[in-house]
């Protein structure tokens, strides 16, 4: 490798990979405290919340009152009480309580019957009502625990045998309408606590009850963020129409006295993001403006809601831009909402009020806590981030809050403070802060949530004369039909529901009030005492970094929402986007052998005239050398102690990881990708290299490794960085030298790879790089005698030609030459009636056109039941539209070009076909103007709509989604079709039905199943990668079989509890199959003594460790049928034993003489098991155990490679070797569930303080 140009300083024709606005001192320290030590962040506020003893004395005196109070209050009257009575007893740390979450989330917005009675048994039968009989002092809670278990029980399916089961039976039936109206009307109830009406005029008639008694509204319409231009459209429409209706029922009272609306940002616009920054300021700000004049005619304020953190600093630009407005002046209403559980909120609150000096205006600032603090800390952990945004101690935001709430409030004149919480602590503290004794109309106000806050705010509304604080409090009033409202009576619930929610802790009489209502000051002191040290974050939340704990290090990733970060990046592209890299073979001595070769331009896909470097093609000769190199430096590579190894690989994936953005520039210009593609795919690359160098060092000391000699890594385009440092690291690391030959199209970035290697420690002969086309260089190594194994990813097709090439010799050991191939998939996503639309609309289009479409596991058939599949197809036709099709360097760009010309005449040929073949066919992206485009080989999002399953024969390797209907009761059949398909890379399944999630896991032949989340983007021992059938041959990449298979003999394997996973859970038992087994063979054979088969982890399932709100499973199965061939009786004998072992089918052929002789005699359920097959080329099984000798060995392969279908792995022994490898006989598969898509982390909120 070398550059056949240098980095630029900064030329001025480049373009900025995004627009940069400049910032002022007081935006940098905004940004700054961003992701600040939190411990560094609570020193700072404790500084700016000391209180005076006198004034801490009346806090905790007003605190203890108020939450005496309230404790001891009578429960709120009717519906009111009801609801709040069942969260009680329903807490979300129960599994009745996540029931009744997930029934509330779905049940309304599901389209048709039958699914909804589905949901409903489904969580019904989850809980155990009967503990919950007469526990609650509200009689409608007793009464519904009796019919909670009552329906669980009418919806069980009956047992037809006996007569009570009959008549449930009968019962069900007729009463399974009424069930669902009961269940339908309770959800409803829970939703009108939370929501003040379904539309604003009802909910401006709800409220006037409490506006009598001194409370104030500010209205907010309810819905999802917009995914569509049709989506914002009708919520603009919404807010428009409820100002007019808020500003007529205002009479004429001012900002501070009358209602006001709250508009959410991600409502107005379906792409409120930092990288469509353009788009922010063009289309949303209008909208935002034109709300913001409206609500000036009338004079009621207008809020800015806040939404997820990366979003805070473009709302700050919205904001500047309102204030200094002209048609704006003199109005107080403009309001903007802050979140004190922001480590940035102290720092906003400076800006905020200079910018209300500069604009000379009074601006409404609510100060809340935050709301979306669970997916917070899951986004933080999933990106790689250097640490949280959020503060991880409740205590932490409650003094943030304070700190905060002091200094707005000594800018009377420039902000009128608007305090929304419902913590009788924090309540008391703004009080008494403010001064109650000089209070004034005007100076501020409490807020509190409609269906929360109001018990305790009844306090607090009214005349100091009747006993109140005379402080008024406004009402933050969701406005919505009860479609609407679900996830927002979620994330209710949920905050409801949270281990450190006062509203929680209040009901929970087991709580003395001192604990409740402690000063932020005391709680965090007491901690540093234990902790020795003041404001550490939560134990049990780890950072980013150490999110697998002691195993290895999470890679770093970065910010693509964040300035300081773009700033960066835009910075190494300017130096890094016009350097020439030239790749060549390398190796030891190889650039010394040949001197007359001819060289390559690589093209940026995205634009022919940028060419990003040169390769020149390996010669024969070279391949001749590199192959004697790699030959001579095996002795000393494998003496190398194993940890030296795994030292090399640590140190490169250091290296890499400094390395990061120059890289990022280089995959975007020679592979396509985007920014935010190439950043996942160096951190993939990272995590190969950490995951497979602590496995190695996990094994014991002791653990002799005999690897396989020199390995053949043959790697792709699509992950020209990932796949190829994934495959060279684990080869490597288990003591094997490695030739890589690249994809022809990505040379350059592999070239890099090899150097960071070779610079890390890694000989030069012990790896090298031999660029060049399959045909060719490819065709020559794979051929050659010293190639003692292959790792393969790519097409079907060639994986079946290299199967052929290698079955014509075997290795040094007289084995089978191993091929490891992960190949493609036909991947399907199922989405039922229950699924939230949103949810799955915004997983299907990354899935399925991110990256262009181009990755292994990419979505390629949507099947949606057909109740509401026009619904979905609507809104992912909506989403598709707002998709950027360009140059993959500009931040902006959502989808960047396809490989190369051949790469998208392939793709147009198959979308012309489906046109042709009359099936509705729709490109759609945002600009439809696609003259931008010819520079390069780019394919517009494709979306296919067809008839049947059947017409798709092929892989479409590109951003093209077919979709297909299927009817309720269907997904049995759908399911077998997907299978027959013969592929099993990836599957996606949306639901909220356990019930069809299980079904799915069960039945999906796939190593990849991802449900309520998209199917692409694997993580490194998180999301362990592979497929079956004709879609690899395992083992899973970044998983803990993986290694093994590159070892030709390894002592003390970890096979029993696999590396990095937490204890099994077992799920199917094939022990007593075994037993009689081994009984008839200690009765027939008792001569024989059967050598004792090492512990296996088979017919387990393990949790990986990962984010928070997933649940990432690893199950082992046994391979359906292993083909047992041996001639001797003892060697057939041990065969059988190790394939029951591992719960296979034995499969042998008919003429098999051993159990033609003794199947008679063997127990009936053992020969039942046994399998008997024709012949090797059409007999059905997945794995061959052989004994036999070298010729009979050469033969089998012969035979074998002949087969259709998928690849079959054949693990040979010399006759009386005994030492079987089980773990050829496994399939891996990988669960990954978003647990969190009901709407929120029930298990973080319900974490202990």
């Amino acid at each position: 490798m070398e550059q056949l140009s240098s980095p630029l300083s900064r030329p001025i024709d480049i373009q900025d990979i995004t627009e940069f606005k400049d910032k002022s001192d007081l935006e940098l320290e905004i940004n700054r405290a961003w992701r600040r030590d939190e411990s560094e962040c609570v020193e700072t506020l404790l500084e700016q919340t000391e209180i005076d003893q006198e004034i801490s004395d009346k806090i905790y005196q007003l605190a203890f009152n108020l939450a005496h109070s309230l404790r001891e209050r009578k429960g709120s009257a009717g519906k009111a009480g009801i609801v709040q009575g069942l969260l009680q007893e329903f807490s979300l740390s129960s599994q009745e309580g996540i029931a009744l979450m997930c029934l509330a989330e779905a049940l309304l917005r599901i389209p048709d019957k039958a699914t909804r009675d589905l949901l409903i048994k489904d969580k019904i039968n989850q809980g155990n009502w009967k503990d919950h009989l007469g526990q609650s002092s509200l009689m409608f809670v007793n009464a519904a625990a009796w019919g909670l278990m009552l329906t669980g029980k009418l919806m069980e399916t009956p047992k037809a045998n006996s007569l009570s089961g009959l008549l449930t039976g009968i019962l069900a039936r007729s009463g399974r309408g009424i069930i669902r109206k009961a269940v339908d009307v309770a959800m409803r109830m829970m939703g009108e606590q939370f929501v003040t009406g379904e539309t604003i005029d009802e909910a401006l008639n709800n409220a006037e009850r409490l506006e009598e008694q001194g409370f104030r509204y500010s209205y907010d319409m309810l819905g999802e963020a917009a995914l569509t231009d049709h989506d914002a459209e009708r919520y603009y429409q919404d807010y428009t129409n409820a100002i007019h209706a808020i500003g007529k029922a205002s009479s004429n009272k001012d900002v501070y006295e009358g209602p006001g609306i709250s508009i959410k940002l991600s409502a107005l616009h379906s792409r409120y993001q930092r990288s469509q920054i353009d788009r922010v300021h063009d289309e949303l700000y209008h909208k935002v403006f034109n709300l913001a004049v409206l609500a000036k005619q009338y004079d009621i304020g207008l809020n800015i809601d806040a939404e997820e953190t990366d979003r805070l600093e473009i709302s700050l630009e919205l904001l500047e831009r309102l204030c200094f407005e002209p048609k704006l002046n003199g109005w107080k209403g403009i309001g903007f909402v802050i979140q004190a559980y922001q480590k940035r909120c102290f720092y906003v609150v400076d800006y905020i009020i200079d910018l209300a000096k500069r604009s000379q205006k009074r601006l409404m600032i609510r100060l809340v806590k935050g709301a979306y603090w669970d997916s917070e800390i899951k986004k933080a952990q999933v990106e790689g981030m250097t640490d949280y945004p959020v503060f991880t101690r409740k205590v932490h935001t409650d003094l943030s809050y304070i700190a905060c709430a002091r200094k707005l409030l000594a800018e009377p004149d420039f902000i009128y403070p608007q305090f929304a919480t419902h913590n009788a602590q924090t309540l008391a503290t703004i009080y008494h802060l403010a001064n109650p004794e000089q209070y004034y109309k005007g100076q501020y106000e409490f807020q509190c949530l409609h269906g929360m806050g109001e018990p305790l705010y009844e306090q607090v509304v009214g005349s100091k004369a009747d006993d109140k604080l005379g402080v008024p409090c406004r009402i933050y009033a969701p406005v919505g039909n009860h479609e609407t409202l679900l996830a927002y009576l979620v994330r209710r619930l949920l905050e409801n529901g949270a281990n450190t929610s006062f509203v929680n802790r209040i009901a929970d009489k087991t709580l003395k009030i001192d604990e409740l209502i402690e000063n932020p000051h005391q709680t965090i002191d007491v901690t540093s005492r234990i902790e020795g040290k003041v404001g550490l974050k939560h134990p049990a939340i780890p950072y980013p970094k150490h999110l697998y704990a002691d195993h290895r290090p999470n890679s770093l990733g970065i910010d693509l929402a964040n300035d300081q970060d773009l700033e960066h990046l835009n910075h190494t592209y300017q130096q890094w986007s016009k350097v020439q890299i030239k790749a060549t073979p390398m190796g030891l001595r190889l650039d010394e052998s040949v001197h007359d070769t001819e060289s390559m331009a690589i093209l940026n896909p995205a634009n022919h005239q940028d060419i990003v470097g040169e390769v020149t093609e390996t010669h024969a000769m070279q391949v001749e050398m590199a192959l004697v190199n790699a030959t001579e430096a095996q002795q000393d590579w494998q003496n190398l102690e194993k940890d030296q190894r795994a030292e090399y690989l640590i140190t490169a994936s250091n290296v890499m990881e400094s390395r990061l953005e120059e890289l990022m520039v280089l995959l975007s210009r020679e592979s396509g990708k985007t920014f935010a593609n190439a950043i996942a795919e160096v951190r993939e690359a990272v995590d190969f290299l950490r995951y497979y160098a602590a496995q190695v060092k996990d094994l014991e000391h002791k653990a002799v490794i005999q690897p396989l000699g020199t390995v053949l890594c043959i790697s792709p385009w699509n992950f020209p960085l990932a796949i190829f440092t994934g495959q060279i690291a684990a080869a490597l690391v288990t003591g094997n030298t490695v030739i890589a030959k690249p994809a022809e199209q990505t040379p350059l970035i592999a070239s890099i790879a090899v150097q960071i290697l070779w610079e890390s420690g890694v000989p030069q002969s012990v790896l090298q790089l031999l660029p060049g086309r399959g045909e060719t260089v490819g065709a020559q190594l794979s051929s050659d005698h010293r190639i003692q194994g292959i790792m393969f990813t790519g097409s079907t097709e060639v994986a079946k030609i290299l199967q052929k090439t290698v079955s014509k010799r075997l290795n040094q050991f007289g084995q089978s030459i191993p091929l490891i191939a992960e190949t493609g998939g036909q991947n399907a996503m199922i989405v039922d009636s229950s699924a939230l639309t949103e949810q799955v609309v915004l997983d299907v289009v990354s899935s399925a056109f991110d990256s262009a479409g181009q990755r292994c596991s990419a979505l390629r058939i949507l099947c949606v039941q057909e109740d509401n599949a026009h619904t979905v197809i609507k809104m992912l036709k909506g989403a598709m539209k707002q998709l950027r099709v360009g140059i993959p360097s500009l931040l902006k760009t959502d989808i960047g070009p396809v490989i190369d010309r051949e790469a998208k005449q392939t793709i147009d040929q198959h979308i012309n076909k489906m046109k042709s073949l009359g099936y509705p066919v729709q490109q759609l992206m945002r600009d439809q103007d696609d003259s931008h485009l010819n520079q390069g080989t780019f394919v517009k999002p494709t979306l296919i709509e067809l008839p049947h399953l059947d017409d798709l024969e092929r892989e479409v390797f590109g951003p093209v989604l077919h979709v297909i209907t299927y009817k309720y009761g269907e997904l049995d059949r759908l399911i077998d079709q997907i299978n027959a398909k013969g592929y099993g890379l990836t599957m996606g399944l949306h639901t909220r039905i356990d019930e069809t999630i299980q079904t799915v896991i069960s039945k999906a032949e796939v190593g990849n199943l991802y449900i309520n989340r998209n199917i692409v983007g694997a993580v490194v021992g998180v999301q362990p990668f592979g497929g079956e059938g004709l879609s690899g041959t395992g083992p899973k990449a970044g998983g803990p079989m993986y290694i093994y298979r590159l070892m030709h003999e390894c002592t003390h394997k970890k096979i029993a509890q696999p590396y990095a996973t937490s204890q099994g859970v077992e799920l199917t038992e094939h022990q007593n199959l075994l037993n009689q087994y081994k009984d008839w063979v200690n009765k027939s054979f008792p001569h024989y003594q059967m050598k004792a088969l090492q512990p296996s982890c088979v017919g387990h399932s393990y949790e990986l460790q990962g984010p928070t709100g997933e649940s990432n499973q690893y199950v082992v199965l046994p391979r359906h049928r292993v083909l047992s061939l041996a001639d001797q009786e003892i060697d057939q004998i041990h065969q059988l034993h190790a394939i029951l072992a591992v719960g296979s089918q034995p499969t042998v052929l008919g003429e098999n003489t051993f159990v033609l002789k003794y199947l008679p005699s063997m127990p009936k359920e053992v020969a039942q098991r046994i399998a008997i097959i024709a012949d090797i080329e059409t007999g059905s099984f997945d794995a061959i155990l052989h004994h036999g000798t070298k010729n009979q060995l050469l033969k089998l392969q012969d035979k074998v490679a002949q087969r259709q279908g998928p690849i079959i792995g054949i693990t040979h022994l010399e006759p009386s070797n005994y030492d079987i490898p089980l773990e050829r006989f496994f399939i891996e598969r990988a669960i990954s569930i978003n647990t969190a898509a009901a709407g929120g982390n029930a298990s973080l909120m319900t974490m202990q303080a």
